[in-house]
C-alpha cells in the first residue's frame, strides 16, 4: 500500500504530462517529491464540464470554477508529497476495512459518497470520469450499487493495493477470498473485464511475493496475457521513454496501460526509487501506473525511508508490521 502512494505522490505533479520534453522543462530534476506549478501545458481541463445536477452530485465543489480554463493544473492545489484524489481513497478504503474488520461493499459504497460530497474533504481540482459517470448516476436517483460506468482506465486499480494491504492486515489471506473480493469491489465503480483481468493478475503477482517468489519470476508467471514470454528483457535494452512512450501508450487506457506498469516493474525490479521516479518521468498516466509499479516494488524492496519522512500521509492509518501489508 505505502508504496503505491508514494509512487503516485511523486508522480503527482508531472501528472498527465504527454509531452516529456515540456515536463523536463518544467521539473528538470525529478528526483523526490515537489508541488505542481501552473500552466501544464497539457491540461485538458478547459474542454472538461461537469455540472451536478443536485447536491448528490456535487463532488467538485470549490474546484469546479477551475473546469473549462486552459492551463490549470489538475492537482494544483496539492502540496509535495501529498497523494492525488483516488490514493486519498484509497486510505479511506483501507481504514474502513480495518475498522470493520472484513470488506463490505455497501458500507464503502455509503462511506465514498461520504467524501466525494463532503466540501473541502479533498483538495485536488480533478476527478476522474468514473466519479463524475457515479455521482450523476447517484444524482438521478440510482442506488449505490448501480452507479458505476463501464470505464477501462487504469485508475481503476488505484485503490487495489491498498484492498489487499487490509485484507492481510485482518487475515484475510485466502487467495481466493481476495480475489473474489477484489473483483466485487472493482466492479462497483468499473463494468470492465479488463479492469477485473488486470486487477486480477495485480494480486496473484502480490500473493506470489508473499509466498517467497522473486518478482521478475512472479510478473512473467501471471503476465503472459499482457506480453510475450521475454519481451521486457528485449525492451529492457532500450530507454524507458522509447518502450513507454513508443512500444507502448503512456496513456491511461488498459490492458495496455498495465502491460505498461508491469514492464517498468520488471525493470526496477531491485530498486524501488528508480522504479518509481522511471514511472514518474515516463509521463502519461503515471499515477495511476504508480498503483502498480509502486506496489509491487514496494512488496519486493525494502522502502528508503527518506520517502516515508516526507509523505503526506493521514496519521491515523494503522502501523504496517508485516511485509506483504506495505503494498
Amino acid at each position: 500500500m505505502i508504496g503505491s502512494l508514494l509512487a503516485d505522490s511523486v508522480a503527482m505533479p508531472v501528472h498527465w504530462y504527454y509531452d516529456t520534453a515540456a515536463l523536463d522543462r518544467d521539473y528538470p530534476e525529478l528526483n523526490g517529491f515537489e508541488s505542481p506549478r501552473n500552466p501544464h501545458p497539457d491540461s485538458i481541463l478547459w474542454r472538461s464540464h461537469y455540472t451536478p445536477r443536485n447536491d448528490r452530485g456535487d463532488i467538485l465543489h470549490d474546484q469546479a470554477q477551475y473546469w473549462g480554463q486552459r492551463g490549470v493544473h489538475y492537482h494544483q492545489f496539492l502540496a509535495a508529497g501529498e497523494n492525488t484524489l483516488n490514493f486519498k481513497l484509497a486510505v479511506e478504503l483501507y481504514q474502513l476495512v480495518i475498522k470493520h474488520g472484513s470488506y463490505d461493499a455497501d458500507v464503502w459504497l455509503t462511506h465514498y459518497a461520504t467524501c466525494m460530497l463532503k466540501a473541502g474533504w479533498h483538495r485536488d481540482t480533478y476527478a476522474e470520469e468514473y466519479h463524475r459517470a457515479f455521482f450523476d448516476h447517484y444524482a438521478q436517483g440510482k442506488p449505490l450499487t448501480a452507479c458505476g460506468i463501464d470505464d477501462l482506465h487504469i485508475g481503476g486499480l488505484s485503490q487495489l493495493p491498498s484492498l489487499l494491504a487490509a485484507l492481510n492486515h485482518i487475515g484475510q489471506t485466502d487467495l481466493e477470498d481476495q480475489l473474489c473480493i477484489a473483483e466485487q469491489h472493482l466492479r462497483l465503480t468499473h463494468h470492465n473485464l479488463h479492469v477485473v483481468n488486470a486487477g486480477k493478475a495485480l494480486c496473484r503477482i502480490l500473493f506470489a511475493l508473499s509466498q517467497g517468489t522473486g518478482l521478475r519470476e512472479s510478473i512473467e508467471i501471471h503476465s503472459q496475457t499482457y506480453c510475450k514470454r521475454g519481451q521486457f528483457d528485449t525492451w529492457s535494452n532500450f530507454p524507458d521513454r522509447t518502450v513507454v512512450g513508443r512500444h507502448l501508450s503512456t496513456a491511461c487506457y488498459l490492458p495496455e496501460a498495465f502491460t505498461a506498469s508491469l514492464y517498468l516493474t520488471w525493470k526496477y525490479a531491485n530498486s524501488f526509487s528508480d522504479g518509481i521516479l522511471a514511472n514518474a518521468t515516463c509521463g502519461g498516466d503515471n499515477c495511476h501506473r504508480g498503483a502498480v509499479v509502486g506496489a509491487l516494488l514496494g512488496a519486493a524492496n525494502p522502502i528508503p525511508q527518506s520517502w516515508l519522512d516526507e509523505l503526506l500521509v493521514l496519521p491515523e492509518i494503522p502501523t504496517l508490521t508485516t511485509e506483504h501489508e506495505q503494498f
